[in-house]
């Protein structure tokens, strides 16, 4: 994370070397992506770079966090769902949010894409704490018994994240098109498509 010499710079610098690693980090993945560019991009000196941040990790880590955070923020005030809401319903309503906020900030859905592209160990931790979280959503949907306690919820979170990333919408899929893409998709997931013969 930034060092202490960072915090103190004016805030415009610290959005100048934030824009910068946005822009580096939506068009390459973490593993390709160039301290240079970075440094180009904000107009600083590489010595300078390495008073603020240990490595790219460290400038990654600050970057995600600040979208994060700004991500939660408008996340907030998505209306609240029911309190019974399962995955399938939160994660529309997450995903219809995602879709508004990606019309204004589309680099930061360029960098999730990139990031679950990326084979790197540093960037499977991000993955693996977004897997875990759905994971943990589906076994406390089958604890309510909204879900069946034999569906394997590996596989189940693996079709839903692996829709969710579907880059098809990115690629210019209609936004109407990718939601019922996805509800038709969660509509499967929940009834499923074989005929039970009796």
């Amino acid at each position: 994370m930034p060092t202490s010499t960072f915090h103190n710079l004016n805030d415009d610098k610290k959005q100048r070397i934030f824009d910068a690693a946005v822009k580096e980090f939506s068009i390459r993945r973490f593993t390709d992506a160039s301290i240079n560019q970075i440094i180009k991009n904000a107009g600083i000196p590489k010595g300078s770079f390495y008073q603020y941040f240990n490595d790219k990790e460290d400038i990654y880590l600050y970057m995600m966090e600040k979208i994060e955070n700004e991500k939660h923020e408008i996340m907030s005030h998505i209306k609240v769902l029911n309190t019974d809401a399962d995955i399938f319903e939160i994660g529309m309503e997450e995903m219809k949010a995602a879709l508004e906020w990606a019309k204004f900030r589309p680099d930061y859905s360029r960098i999730g894409i990139l990031m679950w592209s990326d084979n790197s160990k540093f960037i499977a931790r991000f993955r693996a704490t977004t897997i875990e979280s759905v994971k943990k959503n589906i076994e406390s949907d089958k604890e309510r018994g909204l879900i069946k306690p034999e569906a394997d919820s590996d596989l189940v979170a693996d079709i839903l994240i692996t829709l969710i990333l579907n880059e098809s919408f990115f690629a210019g899929l209609d936004e109407d098109k990718y939601l019922k893409k996805l509800n038709d998709t969660i509509k499967i997931l929940k009834e499923g498509i074989a005929v039970t013969k009796k």
